[in-house]
């Protein structure tokens, strides 16, 4: 599955669109993530309208910091790659560092 996480600019084609971080995390922990099925989450920062629904876009990321810390997760977050697609340098630059941080695969 690939996870696109925008509140504007549509999902490409192949890609499950949500609007909120709150959908995103839903979405994300619906996945199958112990079998490899999420591939990507790829990720606007600013949240716009929908900050009402878990906050700006890096919520996800440290949601998923958070569940990484957990024996159960670990691995499977390690497992997904992650795309920046903001047009936001300052939110960008806050998100790669969580990515960095965790040694999680950041995709250009």
């Amino acid at each position: 599955m690939k996870i696109w996480v925008d509140d504007i600019r549509p999902a490409p084609e192949g890609y499950v669109w949500c609007k909120s971080t709150n959908e995103a995390l839903r979405t994300i922990r619906r996945c199958d993530i112990y079998n490899g099925e999420l591939e990507i989450v790829d990720l606007d920062h600013d949240a716009g309208d929908y900050v009402k629904e878990g906050g700006d876009y890096i919520e996800v990321l440290k949601e998923l910091e958070r569940l990484s810390h957990s024996i159960k997760y670990q691995i499977q977050v390690s497992q997904i790659k992650f795309r920046l697609h903001s047009m936001n340098p300052v939110g960008v630059q806050n998100m790669r560092a969580i990515i960095q941080r965790n040694a999680w695969k950041e995709v250009k």
